[in-house]
């Protein structure tokens, strides 16, 4: 188990491709915070199943587009374990789909402060400490969309998940000095309730008439590929944002 005496903190970890996380995370045996901000029952039922194989695991509510709320969920976390190893910024959502006719200045603002300005504030809370050690994981998750430019309505969470990639890098660059290594993971069409929220059949059936291998992913597929840049086997890899779709999009 590599990640054995680790603390990893992943937002957005009630659901879909966070709760795969945190659950892969302790199965390598790190020590779990799992946030959430409406989903309590999911991140509750997250850490049990966590605690209940043998883990250790706390959920924790924060709004991470706030900066208090943030400090407080690193404090919780530091309070609870004692330390932490590697931020997982998973919280992201589209909200709404909203076309340029129907978008307002609020969702806009509601969509980066969501999907880009919390990367900022939860890497910001951590980065310290880490340097200090001169050792830490941050992994982003953005999107094909990113990308892509997103489906129909989806184009503010693009705009954010493509500015991620960008920020993914720059973090990575001024971190790595502090022995800090910073990736991201772009995933594709995965079968989350995030598509059950915001894909209609019709479109889901489009979406994954496109794919290759001609399936949505898994969100333990998106987990895995987590935990490989978690691992000591990405150990020369910086600034990437692994594309994890299969096939939907090539480079």
């Amino acid at each position: 188990m590599f990640l054995t005496g680790q603390v990893a903190l992943i937002t957005g970890a009630s659901s879909g491709i966070g709760q795969a996380t945190a659950e892969a995370m302790a199965r390598e045996g790190a020590r779990v915070a799992v946030n959430y901000f409406k989903n309590q029952k999911g991140a509750e039922e997250t850490a049990e199943a966590i605690r209940k194989a043998g883990g250790e695991a706390v959920a924790i509510r924060a709004d991470v587009t706030r900066q208090d709320e943030v400090r407080a969920l690193v404090a919780e976390v530091r309070k609870q374990f004692g330390r932490i190893d590697i931020l997982v910024n998973n919280a992201g959502d589209l909200i709404a789909r909203r076309t340029l006719a129907d978008m307002t200045e609020e969702y806009w603002d509601q969509i980066m402060d969501l999907n880009l300005k919390s990367v900022f504030l939860c890497t910001q809370a951590v980065w310290e400490e880490m340097a200090a050690r001169k050792s830490g994981i941050v992994i982003n998750v953005s999107s094909i969309a990113g990308r892509n430019g997103g489906g129909l309505g989806a184009g503010a969470y693009a705009t954010a998940k493509g500015g991620l990639m960008t920020y993914t890098k720059s973090l990575a660059k001024e971190l790595a000095p502090h022995g800090i290594r910073v990736n991201g993971i772009n995933p594709g069409v995965i079968a989350t309730p995030y598509h059950e929220r915001f894909s209609p059949s019709e479109l889901m059936a489009k979406m994954v008439a496109s794919i290759p291998q001609g399936r949505p992913g898994k969100a333990d597929e998106i987990a895995d590929v987590i935990l490989f840049l978690a691992s000591p086997a990405a150990r020369y890899v910086l600034g990437e944002t692994v594309e994890v779709n299969g096939g939907m999009l090539m480079d």
